[in-house]
């Protein structure tokens, strides 16, 4: 191997690392063949795989073991990335520093170079995350390896690029020594220069070269920003319609709390460099006067001092708004929350307030996980509750613009919102998704028990009916002689019957069957809004360790007052109503399943059976 060849080989494997958030194809080249298409930015997934755990009691992201079942695996941790590489045409896949099941992931051949590459179809280069090479032999001392070792490992399981130092000091000699073959460092230097080639890298693509910041920062581009935080914003309540609030009767405003004035705040983690900051400070005092307390002295709110000066303004207010939540000094980078609280004196300082203050109060939550904020759900002095995520450089002009009104709010929460006890039901180095033993379920799939806000939780200003204009459905699918039937276990009480022809196996036949919903959207109050329509499939009644539901589809939909709005949908029978058995294989169960629309009571029943 020639000097020039190692150098070029050297800097290609340890240099060139684009890990972005979002990316689109060249306009009018979507299309085209995935190895040669010109791209404007390259993406990349991550982390892959079963990376959920930070540092908890004592474990760490660098020596944690996930241990996964091969059926949680493939329902739960494994669809994210088939949809990045199916669906997205992502170029690049970050491997986590965990192990999965005693191996790390970035040594892993059969999630890498197997699974990502032979099942999924990935076209791209996979990339560790930074200093993952170096963790599995300080941390993890996988089979004792020596940093050859781990390097020889890394490329035959098909990770093509280090972040890191790994491949930059020690692949030469892994090869020298006959560990590692040039063979495989060739198929990685041919996946980086792929995407390399794709993105201009070498000779540009004379369109984009000129773009700068003036071209990012535009008027439409900031009023794209503040339209995706309104988008994202989630009202979890609204007693008597307080919100939205009238500026002409309610003109003094106190605004209190340690994300009042937020602004790198709103950006969370791993944000790139903002146009500019509207806090909501900025936001509200666009709407009237203001009176800004701190209320904390920051996030943690470790100060009590701050209160009462927070206390004192929301006295004098026709209406207070309390922001507060977290921040990446509590939830960022590795770090695990140790209970599902307000940080610090966050709880006191609303409390306080809700005594004192004598107009409606507000409460505005910013975080990026789920709050235990049932004290303020249950009390009818806290008027309305918002969850903002963290909304970005706008966050503050798109608070206030649905507080007052101009925007009605339609998000829907992503995540359960658990009571704060539910952390002592199990360890967070449990994987399961199931309840097993005496843990419970995670997920909306799986837990039944009590929460704070449910999945998919999110009120509007206005009112929604939908009509479901699809009639009943079955389904008779003939199959070969030579396609078995599947067993699967059934609970037998509440009369439940066990099916002659449980299920059959998805991969033995081609599924093509389909179904429609046609859903009209009425909008029956007074105001112009958007609605989520949530569309979510429930198996037969009785089968033993399946979900409870599962959403498989959604779309949003702008409908005018007093106006409807048709909303259509189309399914594939198998992925949409097909489970995945304890034994990992991907089943389609017959019997009677359920397609249920949003928080509706009513469902539409598809019967599946099966015909030799």
């Amino acid at each position: 191997m020639g000097k020039r060849l190692r150098d070029t080989r050297r800097r290609s494997l340890c240099s060139w690392h684009v890990s972005l958030c979002s990316w689109q194809d060249v306009v009018g080249t979507e299309d085209a063949d995935l190895n040669s298409r010109p791209l404007k930015v390259s993406a990349c997934c991550k982390h892959y795989a079963a990376y959920d755990l930070e540092n908890w009691g004592g474990t760490d992201r660098f020596s944690f073991d996930a241990r996964v079942t091969e059926q949680d695996m493939l329902e739960s941790f494994l669809p994210p990335f088939e949809m990045c590489i199916k669906d997205g045409d992502v170029s690049s896949v970050m491997c986590s520093y965990n192990r999965v099941n005693g191996i790390p992931a970035c040594a892993d051949p059969k999630l890498l170079r197997d699974t990502i590459r032979g099942e999924l179809g990935f076209h791209g280069y996979i990339v560790s995350d930074c200093d993952a090479i170096q963790v599995m032999v300080n941390y993890h001392k996988y089979l004792e390896d020596t940093p050859e070792d781990a390097v020889e490992q890394s490329l035959k399981a098909g990770m093509d690029l280090n972040c890191g130092l790994y491949y930059e000091a020690y692949a030469e000699n892994a090869v020298m020594q006959g560990k590692a073959r040039e063979e495989d460092v060739d198929t990685s230097l041919r996946n980086l220069y792929i995407v390399l080639t794709q993105v201009g890298f070498f000779d540009g693509i004379p369109s984009y070269e000129s773009l700068d910041k003036k071209d990012l920062c535009t008027k439409e581009h900031i009023e794209l920003a503040a339209d995706a935080a309104r988008q994202g914003i989630v009202l979890l309540k609204n007693i008597n319609e307080t919100l939205p609030l009238d500026p002409a009767k309610l003109k003094n405003l106190a605004l209190i709390g340690p994300h009042a004035n937020a602004t790198i705040e709103m950006l969370g983690n791993y944000a790139g460099v903002p146009c500019q900051y509207s806090s909501p400070l900025d936001g509200f005092s666009a709407y009237g006067k203001v009176t800004y307390e701190m209320g904390c002295n920051n996030v943690t709110c470790d100060n009590k001092t701050f209160i009462m000066p927070a206390v004192e303004a929301s006295k004098n207010a026709d209406a207070t708004i309390l922001l507060v939540g977290l921040d990446k000094t509590v939830e960022g980078e590795g770090l695990d929350r140790n209970d599902l609280l307000l940080p610090g004196y966050q709880t006191e300082l609303i409390l306080q307030v809700i005594v004192a203050s004598k107009g409606p109060i507000i409460l505005v939550i910013m975080s990026g996980s789920a709050v235990d904020i049932s004290f303020s759900k249950t009390d009818d002095r806290v008027k309305a509750i918002l969850w903002a995520g963290y909304p970005g450089e706008e966050g503050g002009r798109a608070i206030a613009d649905v507080v007052y009104g101009k925007y009605n709010p339609g998000g829907r929460l992503p995540l359960t919102w658990h009571q704060n006890d539910y952390l002592s039901m199990l360890p967070m180095t449990s994987m399961s998704l199931r309840p097993v033993n005496n843990y419970p379920g995670r997920t909306y799939k799986f837990f039944n028990g009590s929460v704070v806000y449910p999945f998919g939780h999110g009120l509007s200003y206005t009112k929604f009916n939908y009509t479901l204009r699809s009639s009943n459905m079955s389904f008779n699918i003939k199959l070969g002689e030579d396609i078995p039937y599947r067993d699967m276990e059934y609970y037998m009480a509440n009369n439940t019957e066990k099916p002659p022809c449980p299920a059959i196996l998805i991969a033995d036949f081609s599924c093509k069957d389909h179904f429609e919903l046609d859903i009209e959207v009425k909008n029956i109050g007074a105001k112009h809004g958007n609605e989520v329509v949530l569309v979510y499939s429930k198996p037969p009644t009785g089968i033993v360790g399946t979900h409870a539901k599962q959403v498989i589809g959604f779309k949003r939909v702008f409908v005018p007052a007093g106006g409807s709005q048709n909303v259509k949908f189309e399914f594939n029978v198998c992925k949409s109503l097909g489970i995945v058995g304890y034994n990992a294989y991907k089943l389609l169960p017959s019997g009677e399943h359920k397609i249920i629309i949003g928080d509706s009571p009513t469902s539409l029943p598809i019967d599946i059976s099966f015909q030799k």
